[in-house]
C-alpha cells in the first residue's frame, strides 16, 4: 500500500490550494503596485496639464501681446519718421509747395471745425412759428431732479 489515506490527500490538496492562493496574492500585489504607479503618473500628468493651462499658456499669450504691441509701436514710429523725412525733403526741394499743402490742410481743418460747431437748431415750419432756439432744455435746472 502506498498508504497515504484520506488525511494525506487533504494535506496535498491544501498545499496545492495554498500554493495557488500564494500565486494569486503575488499577482494581486503586482497589480496593486502597477495601479499605484499609474495613479502617481496620472497625478503628475494632471499637474503638468494644469501648469500648462494656467501658467505657461497665459505667459505665452502675454508675451505675444507684448511683442505685437511693440511691433505696432515700431510701425507707428517708422511711419512718422518716414513722414517727417518726406516733409524735410519736400521742404528742401520745393518749400513753396509744402507751404501751399500745409495751408490747404489748415483751411480744410478749420472748415471741418466750423461745420461741427454747436449752432442753435432752428426748424422753420409753416405750422410752428416759434423760434426753437429759446427753448434750450439743458440750460434750465429742475429742482425736483435728484442727480
Amino acid at each position: 500500500m502506498t498508504g497515504l489515506g484520506r488525511g494525506g490527500q487533504q494535506v496535498i490538496k491544501s498545499k496545492e490550494v495554498y500554493a495557488k492562493a500564494l500565486e494569486t496574492l503575488v499577482e494581486l500585489a503586482s497589480l496593486q503596485t502597477a495601479f499605484t504607479i499609474l495613479d502617481e503618473v496620472i497625478r503628475a500628468t494632471n499637474r503638468r496639464v494644469n501648469a500648462i493651462e494656467h501658467v505657461i499658456m497665459p505667459r505665452l499669450e502675454n508675451t505675444i501681446k507684448y511683442i505685437m504691441s511693440e511691433l505696432d509701436e515700431m510701425d507707428r514710429e517708422e511711419f512718422f519718421r518716414y513722414g517727417s523725412i518726406v516733409t524735410y525733403y519736400c521742404q528742401l526741394i520745393d518749400p513753396d509747395r509744402l507751404k501751399k499743402v500745409q495751408g490747404k490742410k489748415k483751411r480744410e481743418k478749420a472748415a471741418a471745425e466750423e461745420a461741427t460747431q454747436d449752432r442753435p437748431l432752428v426748424i422753420e415750419s409753416p405750422i410752428l412759428e416759434v423760434d426753437q432756439t429759446s427753448t434750450n432744455l439743458l440750460s434750465t435746472k429742475d429742482e425736483d431732479i435728484i442727480f
